[in-house]
């Protein structure tokens, strides 16, 4: 019994982990499935917003860079101021409001023919004014329509630089009075490139030129940025693996970089996996114990019926379960205890029953050969071998059959017109000894005589009409009547003796219905007792009667069809 316990216990314990841990781990590897995939959308989404951002940033500042110097060299106002070097306050006045706007703010220039810088919004530098004279002027184009847009690196005070230029040619009368000049400062573009979500950003010029970047590993040679992808689209820099969104500013002619390093994915990825392994054997630990508890719980329920069976066993009728459980365990604790009342109850009746027919079988024998009954009996046998030998030997049959069907032992039950023929072997011989004043009918079915019942059903309703019949009265008539009703079958013993009286008849139901009534008197209540344990409380005897009118005893008993040829 122990390795049972232990087998189903740690089956228990075993499916309890197969059937929780694993979808949870199946649950933790779509999960870590799920991230992968989601954080190689997720960086592909941010990088490529964050170009988009820059792209529309870039475009914007270009655009507005491009319109303005375009109107400023075609203001009549600055166009005088080149000139004439009037109205320069309203000059600086135009530049400043716009520059004051932008989010990218610059330096503005304006040089006459001779190099000379008439207007500026950085402080004096000879060095800076000479550069810009000699390496940017001369590229600007003497057509009236074009315009300068150009990367280039210009130091100013404070360390601050300038990284990109546009420059546009001042008119009057179609000759060239002077140049007009915006340089766009390297920390607003730098400000404007640093998005959300996104680890370096590099914008270059058609010539792969970086302009500007966010990370100097970028730079290569000549401060070119020559990215080289793999098979997969990513690009290596300094060590390290990067998801690239690239877009073109056409109309500058720049191209937008944003990168994004795989390596951050490759660190998130680690701390999930740790999470899922640390996560896991957290789990693994608490199923196990969650495991051993349920398993031991349901054992203990176990241990309880199978203690409970064990005793059952070894004889203790006693061994009742008390399971609290409120699960299966409980009500088969609970069906346990139902059969285990049921088992006492079949054993009370069956030692009822056997203690009932041993009475029975005592008293019949005790009836048929009372020494009174074989005396009138032998007294009326005398009679006749003297005045009529037939019936004599008439007698000395039917006396002959009634003592061997008593003490016969073929069997508890036998076929209903068997033991009507001892009832009626029965009635002949008190019927010769009464002659006229004992009469008797019989009308049984022909399925009602094939029916099985118990021996010597009717003998004590019969004994009980004969020797009660005459006590006030001459004659008695006897009628036994059966058939079979809704699956039962009825036999109806009906005299015209004295009957009995309200409180008499009251006092032998009473007593019928006592299932602890230990009468030694045999008779009606010995026959109902026998039938209601052999067949259930619907069945047995009842009794109907009145003074004078005589009494009816009906016997219910289920029908069951007999074998006529046994």
């Amino acid at each position: 019994m122990k390795a049972n316990k232990n087998n189903f216990k740690e089956s228990t314990r075993r499916l309890f982990l197969l059937y929780t841990f694993m979808p949870i781990i199946t649950l933790f590897i779509l999960f870590l499935i799920f991230t992968l995939i989601n954080n190689k959308f997720i960086l592909a989404h941010e990088t490529n917003e964050a170009n988009e951002t820059i792209n529309l940033g870039m475009s914007k500042v270009y655009n507005e860079y491009y319109n303005e110097i375009n109107r400023m060299a075609t203001l009549p106002l600055v166009i005088d101021y080149a000139t004439s070097r009037s109205n320069g306050q309203e000059v600086y006045e135009q530049f400043y409001e716009f520059n004051n706007h932008q989010k990218v703010k610059s330096v503005f220039h304006i040089i006459d023919t001779k190099g000379i810088f008439v207007a500026s919004s950085a402080p004096s530098n000879a060095l800076i004014q000479e550069m810009i004279f000699k390496e940017i002027v001369p590229r600007i184009s003497p057509l009236p329509t074009s315009t300068l847009t150009e990367t280039n690196r210009i130091p100013y005070s404070h360390d601050r630089y300038t990284l990109y230029t546009f420059g546009k040619a001042i008119f009057q009368k179609n000759a060239i009075v002077g140049y007009i000049v915006y340089e766009l400062y390297e920390e607003d573009v730098q400000k404007l490139i640093f998005v959300k979500n996104n680890e370096i950003s590099v914008i270059t010029d058609q010539h792969n030129t970086i302009i500007a970047t966010t990370n100097n590993i970028t730079k290569g040679l000549m401060n070119k940025f020559n990215p080289i992808y793999d098979a997969q689209g990513y690009i290596q820099l300094n060590n390290g693996k990067y998801y690239v969104s690239r877009s073109e500013l056409s109309s500058a002619q720049m191209n937008i970089y944003t990168l994004n390093s795989l390596q951050l994915e490759k660190y998130a990825y680690l701390s999930l996996t740790l999470f899922i392994i640390v996560t896991s054997l957290l789990l693994w630990f608490l199923l196990l114990f969650l495991a051993r508890k349920m398993s031991s719980r349901n054992t203990q329920s176990i241990d309880k019926l199978l203690y409970a069976v064990n005793e059952l066993q070894q004889g203790r009728l006693d061994a009742y379960v008390e399971i609290k459980t409120g699960d299966e365990f409980e009500t088969l604790a609970n069906q346990f205890n139902i059969m285990l009342n049921r088992l006492n109850d079949l054993l009370h009746k069956n030692e009822e029953l056997s203690n009932l027919r041993r009475l029975i079988e005592v008293k019949q024998l005790q009836s048929q050969f009372h020494p009174h009954f074989i005396f009138n009996v032998l007294e009326i046998l005398r009679y006749a071998i003297v005045v009529d030998s037939k019936q004599a030997q008439e007698i000395v049959m039917i006396l002959s059959r009634l003592l061997r069907y008593s003490i016969s032992n073929d069997g508890q039950t036998v076929l209903m017109k068997v033991d009507l023929n001892h009832v009626i072997d029965y009635l002949k011989l008190q019927q010769i000894r009464f002659k006229d004043r004992l009469a008797y009918t019989i009308d049984v079915s022909n399925e009602g005589l094939s029916a099985l019942v118990p021996r010597l059903l009717l003998q004590a309703i019969i004994e009980n009409s004969i020797k009660y019949g005459y006590k006030h009265q001459d004659s008695l008539v006897i009628s036994i009547s059966g058939y079979v009703m809704d699956g039962d079958l009825v036999l109806e013993v009906v005299d015209n003796g004295d009957g009995m009286d309200e409180e008499r008849l009251t006092e032998i139901r009473q007593l019928l219905s006592n299932p602890d009534n230990q009468t030694k008197h045999i008779g009606l209540n010995n026959i109902h007792r026998r039938l209601v344990l052999l067949y259930g409380e619907q069945y047995g005897i009842q009794i109907q009667s009145s003074p004078a009118a005589g009494t009816r005893v009906t016997v219910l008993i289920p029908y069951e069809k007999g074998d006529e040829d046994v």
